[in-house]
């Protein structure tokens, strides 16, 4: 029963996390995404090669999974090598 509380815990986004914090938005494809702020009852993401930003429900956040993390940072040195992004 504690395995099945910390791992759900490990899921859960912190009620606010700070700027820059990736973040899987499960409804919006799965898309991971910066956290950028608040704006009314959403958070704000942005494609972590730059892009619009979207609105996400916080409830339909999570963390990212390792392999989740490891190909966003990836796709963002990526871009960032390719002067896509600064």
């Amino acid at each position: 029963m504690s395995e099945e509380n910390t791992a759900a815990s490990q899921q859960e986004p912190p009620q606010v996390p700070l700027l820059g914090t990736l973040l899987v938005d499960t409804g919006h494809l799965n898309q991971v995404g910066e956290f950028r702020g608040v704006s009314g009852p959403y958070w704000s993401l942005r494609p972590v090669c730059g892009g619009t930003e979207w609105e996400a429900e916080p409830a339909e956040v999570r963390f990212p999974e390792p392999m989740e993390r490891l190909r966003a940072e990836t796709a963002r040195c990526n871009a960032r090598s390719a002067g896509r992004i600064l």
